[in-house]
């Protein structure tokens, strides 16, 4: 319990999203772009290329570089978008995006982690604009969500805690925040340098 309050104390600088576009004079956020660096356990969204605010994120349970399939844990790197905005019941809200991306769908079907099929279904989603397919061996529920109803607890965690299924997990009022500014078809980059 001394730990939550220890963390309640760090975040009680936090300000809000409104007030940060207050502070720099915009009144809105015309072109929404997210760069999650996983190393820094960080989550920085922009409006084009000014850092509008940034978040504590944790990732997946498992630290690798690289996803190789869709059990694995891992939290992808790559270039993505925004495919789907959903109200949760686990998560509270999420923003999936479009993972794997054909870079990621041509690697893995070079080193057989998918078949020919597999690669083909993902290829046409997106020349479609649409999210990828969960069936394939990569699976594809990778979104930026909430942390639910223990929002209280891991928000407060003075330490990063990876607890996800590869997914980025911000508290419950950052993905409120982010929710509010981000389009279908915004950017996203995940980043491990």
């Amino acid at each position: 319990m001394g730990m939550i309050l220890y963390g309640m104390l760090l975040n009680i600088n936090d300000i809000s999203l409104y007030e940060v576009l207050k502070e720099k004079g915009i009144s809105k956020i015309e072109n929404p772009i997210i760069v999650i660096d996983r190393k820094k356990f960080l989550l920085h969204l922009f409006d084009d290329e000014l850092l509008i605010k940034t978040y504590k994120a944790s990732f997946g349970k498992n630290q690798s570089v690289i996803k190789i399939n869709k059990n694995d844990n891992v939290t992808p790197i790559g270039e993505y978008k925004i495919c789907e905005k959903k109200i949760s019941s686990k998560y509270y809200k999420e923003l999936k995006i479009n993972y794997p991306n054909i870079n990621d769908a041509a690697e893995a079907l070079k080193r057989n982690y998918i078949n020919k099929d597999e690669f083909d279904a993902i290829n046409l989603a997106h020349k479609k604009d649409e999210c990828t397919p969960e069936e394939t061996n990569l699976g594809a529920n990778i979104s930026i969500h909430g942390i639910g109803e223990y929002d209280i607890i891991f928000r407060n965690l003075p330490f990063t805690f990876n607890w996800t299924n590869g997914s980025i997990a911000v508290s419950n009022k950052s993905i409120d925040e982010l929710y509010n500014v981000v389009k279908i078809g915004t950017p996203v980059k995940i980043l491990y340098k």
